[in-house]
C-alpha cells in the first residue's frame, strides 16, 4: 500500500475519533433537581428592648437640710424600712417640743372650760344662772376645743417634718448612685439616691403595626413566652412572658410598645440595660427552597428552573424571608416546578441537562446538614 493511502486512512480514523469525542462532550450534564417544599416554618424575630426594674424609685428629700450621715453605700442591698440618710433635725425637735407644750396648754384650758360648763348647767337647771350665760360659756368651750384640735394638727405636722429628716428604704432593693455626700446641703426635692428591686425586670420593646397585627392574628399569641438576648449576644437563661401591650401607636414612629416580665434570680439584669427580645413565630404553608439553589445578580435572587424538556431557564424570584439555610419564596416560583438543587454556579441558561430527581424533604435536610 502506498504511503499516501496510509496517510488518508489515518486521517479518517482521527476524524472519526474526534467526532465521537465531541459527541461524548455534548452529552447533557447531570444535575440534582428538586421541587420547593411547602410546610409550616418556624422563625424568630428580634426587637431592641430597654430593661427596667419592676420596682425602681428615686429617693428625694422632702425638707431642706444638711446631710448629717449616710448610713448606706452605693451598690449596697437594703431592706424595707432600713435607715438610709439622716438630715439635720435639731430645729424640728425644738419645734416639736413647743408644739407639744402648746397642745398640753390648750388641753388644760379646754378641761377647765368643760368643768365650768358642767357647773353652770346645774345652776341653770336650778334657775340660779340665766341661759344666755350658759350659751356664752358653751361658745367659749367650743373655741377652746377647736384650739386644742389645731394644736394636735400642728404637733402632728411638726412630727411629720421631723420624720422626713430620717429617710428610709421604701422596699428591699439595691442602692444606686449617691450624688450628695455627708455635710451637703440639700433642698426640698433633691434626689439623694435611687433604689432598684431587680428580682424581676421588665423588658420594653416596640413592634411595627404590621408585626403587631401578625402577632395578634397568630395562633401562637396565647403562649406569650419570649426570650432575651443580652448585649453580648448571649441568650439569657430564663424565659419571659408578654404581660401587656400599650393602647395606642406612637405617632412619630408608627410602633406600639410591648412589655415582658423576666425573672432575675441571679441579678444578671440591671435597670437601664439593653437587650433584644426574641419572639418565636410560625409562617404557615411557606414555600421554601435551599439557599444553595439560588444565586444573585445585581442584588436580585435567581434560580434555575428545569422545564419539561429538561432545559434550564434562569428565573428571578422574590424572597419573603431568609432563614438559616433556606429562603421562603414570596413569588416567582410554584410548588410543582423543578429547580436545580446545587451546582448552580456551573449551570447555564438554556442548556439541556440530565436531571437526577431528589426528594424535596431529603434535599432540605441535606442542605441543612451540609451547611
Amino acid at each position: 500500500m502506498k504511503i499516501s493511502q496510509l496517510l488518508l486512512i489515518a486521517s479518517c480514523l482521527a476524524t472519526v475519533a474526534c467526532s465521537q469525542e465531541q459527541e461524548i462532550d455534548k452529552k447533557p450534564e447531570r444535575f440534582q433537581v428538586t421541587t420547593p417544599l411547602i410546610k409550616d416554618t418556624p422563625y424568630t424575630s428580634e426587637y431592641v428592648a430597654e430593661i427596667q426594674s419592676v420596682r425602681y424609685v428615686e429617693v428625694r428629700s422632702k425638707i431642706k437640710g444638711f446631710i448629717e450621715k449616710n448610713h448606706v453605700d452605693e451598690g449596697q442591698t437594703v431592706n424595707k424600712g432600713q435607715l438610709l440618710f439622716t438630715l439635720s433635725f435639731s430645729e424640728f425637735e425644738k419645734e416639736l417640743q413647743k408644739a407639744e407644750a402648746d397642745y398640753k396648754a390648750s388641753l388644760a384650758d379646754l378641761k377647765a372650760a368643760e368643768v365650768e360648763l358642767n357647773n353652770v348647767k346645774h345652776l341653770v337647771d336650778k334657775n340660779i344662772v340665766s341661759k344666755p350665760e350658759l350659751e356664752v360659756l358653751q361658745a367659749k368651750t367650743n373655741a377652746l376645743k377647736a384650739k386644742a384640735e389645731e394644736a394636735v394638727a400642728h404637733k402632728e405636722q411638726v412630727a411629720l417634718q421631723l420624720s422626713f429628716a430620717q429617710i428610709k428604704a421604701p422596699y428591699d432593693g439595691i442602692i444606686n448612685r449617691i450624688p450628695h455626700k455627708m455635710g451637703s446641703l440639700v433642698e426640698e426635692g433633691d434626689m439623694l439616691t435611687s433604689i432598684s428591686d431587680n428580682r424581676e425586670i421588665f423588658a420594653y420593646f416596640h413592634l411595627s403595626e404590621i408585626d403587631y397585627l401578625n402577632y395578634i392574628n397568630s395562633p401562637e399569641k396565647d403562649a406569650k413566652t419570649v426570650q432575651l438576648k443580652l448585649a453580648n449576644n448571649e441568650l439569657y437563661p430564663h424565659i419571659g412572658k408578654i404581660e401587656t401591650i400599650e393602647s395606642e401607636f406612637d405617632k412619630e414612629t408608627g410602633n406600639i410598645a410591648f412589655r415582658a416580665r423576666f425573672p432575675n434570680p441571679d441579678a444578671i439584669l440591671k435597670h437601664g440595660a439593653n437587650g433584644k427580645v426574641i419572639i418565636d413565630k410560625v409562617l404557615k404553608n411557606a414555600l421554601i427552597i435551599p439557599q444553595k439553589s439560588t444565586f444573585e445578580i445585581q442584588d436580585k435572587l435567581y434560580v434555575f428552573v428545569v422545564d419539561k424538556d429538561d432545559t434550564l431557564k434562569q428565573r428571578n424570584i422574590i424572597p419573603r424571608m431568609q432563614l438559616t439555610d433556606f429562603y421562603t419564596v414570596e413569588s416567582g416560583l410554584s410548588p410543582n416546578e423543578r429547580i436545580v438543587f446545587e451546582g448552580v454556579e456551573s449551570a447555564k441558561d438554556g442548556s439541556k441537562i440530565n436531571p437526577v430527581p431528589l426528594d424535596s424533604a431529603t434535599g432540605m435536610s441535606s442542605s441543612s446538614d451540609q451547611e
